[in-house]
């Protein structure tokens, strides 16, 4: 199962063709499950430029499987502690949502598909945090 990360969906959405749409579409053929976190569908509605848009995105999104961090607190000092290990390893995430979403995927045992270097910057300091790639 793949965790679709917000910089490929905003590609595929706005009909660009790279080598992370390209690999969702193929998973996606394959009938390979996906689903997205819900801090992407914050960050994918937040991005809409219209309300016409915002309501198509939302209704699109509304069919999708939405994954959640458990609710429980650990989840969010998880999240703040996972950031301080990184900054400690000289790896400071731009985008603190980017943590959110790869604890997702650890939470739910996910594959990660993504186009974002914090992802890649942050991999090699969490064994845990699987990436999807063909």
């Amino acid at each position: 199962m793949i965790l679709i990360d917000t910089s490929v969906m905003i590609d595929f959405l706005r009909g660009r063709e790279t080598d992370k749409t390209r690999l969702m579409d193929r998973a996606r053929a394959m009938g390979i499950p996906y689903g997205f976190s819900a801090f992407t569908y914050m960050e994918l509605l937040r991005g809409a430029r219209t309300e016409g848009d915002f309501a198509k995105l939302k209704e699109y999104l509304s069919t999708q499987t939405i994954y959640y961090l458990p609710e429980r607190e650990e989840s969010y000092s998880d999240v703040a502690s996972l950031y301080f290990d990184l900054r400690r390893r000289g790896v400071t995430p731009r985008n603190t949502v980017d943590l959110f979403i790869a604890s997702t995927a650890i939470a739910h045992d996910l594959f990660l598909l993504h186009d974002d270097r914090d992802f890649d910057n942050m991999a090699p300091h969490m064994p845990e945090l699987k990436m999807f790639v063909m």
